[in-house]
C-alpha cells in the first residue's frame, strides 16, 4: 500500500458495528460487561476507547510499529516515554530540543532523579564521550526545533544497540509522511498530533509507537495508570487531519522551496536554516534518511532589522505558538517556544533574540513572499 492510500486506508477502516466509512466519536465514559470482565474489548475509556484506538492503530501502522498510544497533548506523549525510566537513570538528548521538553526534563523529572545530558547529537562522537554506566537512552529530535539540525538516525541505533541503549525520535517536524525512524531501528517515535497530523489548528493532542511488545505493554500500563489518555472527539479530529497528511505535506513543502530561496536571497536575511538546502551541514543524512524536507524554516534577521516591527507589518503570517497548520505561523523562539532555556544555555545553542522560525502554511507562495518582503523592508 503506498503510503497516500495508508493515510486514508490504514488502521480501522471502517466501524465494525455499523460500516460508518467515517468512525464515530464513541462519547462514551464506560461500557457494559456481560459479566464481570467478560466484554467486548472495552471497559473503561481511560483503558481503551473505539475512536481513540482507531487513531492509536492508525499511527502505529503509519510508523511500522507494533502499538501506538494517544495523549492529551504532545508534552504528555513526552513525559510518559520519560515515565519509562526510573532515579538514577542518565538519558541523552538533542542539545535544542522543544524548549517544553527541556523544562519537562529540567524542571519536573530531575526531581525524581533522572539525569540528563543535553549535547550536539549530530556528532556521534560527543554522544559516545556522554555515556555513562548509568546512561539508558538517546533521545533524538531530528530535524531539530529550531534550528533544523538532523541527526544520522541510523549511526545512533547502531551506536545505542552497542551499549545497549534505548533509542527516542521525537517525529514531529518531518511526520510518519517524510521519514520512519523505527524503520531504522528505533525503539520508540513520537510526534506532538497537534501539528501536521492534525494540520488545522484545533485539537492538542500526542502520540507515541513502541517498536516492540514488551515496550508497548510498558507504555499502555503507564498511560492507563497516569490516566493522560486522547478524548474521542480529539481522536477523530485527528484521524481526520492525518487522512489529508499527503496533499497537506507536498503542499507545505513545495511553498518551502520557494520561500527559502527567497530568503536565501535576500539582502536583511543573515542566515537561513532548512534542511532542504544543500548548504545544510548534514544534507548528506537528510537524503539518506528522509523523503522530504518538510516546512519548517527558521532565519535570522540582519542587525538593522528590528524584531518587533518586523511581526507588526506583517498580514499573512500570524504570531502564535505552534506549526504545521494551514495557515502559515511565524514565532521568535527565543521568547516564545523556548523561553524556558535559560539565555546563556540559548546562546550557545544559536538560538538568538533575532531567529525567527515560521511554519509554511498552504497559502499562495507568491502572497506569502511578499508579505515577508514587504516586513523585512526598513522604513525610509
Amino acid at each position: 500500500m503506498k503510503r497516500k492510500t495508508k493515510l486514508i486506508h490504514g488502521g480501522v477502516r471502517t466501524d465494525p458495528l455499523t460500516g460508518a466509512v467515517s468512525i464515530p466519536i464513541y462519547q462514551s465514559s464506560t461500557f457494559k460487561q456481560e459479566s464481570v470482565g467478560v466484554h467486548n474489548g472495552f471497559e473503561y475509556s481511560r483503558t481503551g476507547n473505539p475512536t481513540r484506538q482507531a487513531l492509536e492503530t492508525l499511527i502505529a501502522e503509519l510508523e511500522s510499529g507494533k502499538a501506538g498510544f494517544a495523549f492529551s497533548s504532545g508534552m504528555a506523549a513526552i513525559t510518559a516515554v520519560l515515565m519509562l525510566f526510573k532515579s538514577g537513570d542518565h538519558i541523552i538528548f538533542t542539545d535544542d530540543v522543544y524548549g517544553g521538553t527541556f523544562r519537562v526534563v529540567n524542571k519536573v523529572l530531575n526531581r525524581f532523579g533522572i539525569q540528563s545530558s543535553f549535547i550536539d547529537t549530530s556528532n556521534i562522537e560527543v554522544i559516545k564521550n556522554e555515556i555513562r554506566t548509568q546512561t539508558k537512552a538517546i533521545f533524538l529530535e531530528t530535524p531539530t526545533n529550531p534550528l533544523l539540525k538532523v541527526t544520522d538516525i541510523k549511526s545512533i541505533v547502531d551506536l545505542a544497540q552497542r551499549f545497549q541503549l534505548m533509542t527516542i525520535v521525537d517525529n514531529t517536524f518531518a511526520t510518519p509522511y517524510w521519514q520512519n525512524p523505527l524503520e531504522l531501528g528505533v525503539d520508540v517515535v513520537l510526534h506532538s498530533g497537534t501539528k501536521y497530523l492534525g494540520g488545522h489548528s484545533d485539537v492538542v493532542a500526542g502520540l507515541v509507537v513502541a517498536a516492540s511488545e514488551g515496550l508497548a505493554q510498558e507504555l499502555h500500563f503507564i498511560q492507563n495508570s497516569t490516566g493522560s489518555i486522547l478524548g474521542p472527539h480529539d481522536s477523530w479530529l485527528l484521524i481526520r487531519g492525518i487522512k489529508t497528511l499527503g496533499v497537506r505535506m507536498e503542499e507545505h513543502e513545495q511553498n518551502a522551496r520557494t520561500i527559502v530561496t527567497f530568503l536565501d536571497n535576500h539582502e536583511k536575511v543573515k542566515k537561513v536554516y532548512y534542511p532542504g538546502l544543500d548548504s545544510h551541514p548534514q544534507y548528506q543524512w537528510v537524503q539518506k534518511q528522509m523523503r522530504g524536507y518538510g516546512s519548517m524554516v527558521s532565519f535570522e534577521l540582519s542587525d538593522e532589522i528590528n524584531v518587533d516591527e518586523f511581526l507588526k507589518k506583517l498580514n499573512y503570517f500570524t504570531l502564535a505558538e505552534s506549526l504545521g497548520a494551514v495557515e502559515s505561523l511565524i514565532s521568535v523562539p527565543a521568547k516564545m517556544t523556548h523561553a524556558s532555556i535559560p539565555p546563556e544555555r540559548r546562546k550557545e545553542l544559536g538560538i538568538s533574540d533575532s531567529l525567527i522560525r515560521i511554519s509554511i502554511g498552504l497559502e499562495d507562495a507568491d502572497d506569502l513572499i511578499e508579505d515577508l518582503d514587504f516586513s523585512l523592508k526598513k522604513d525610509e
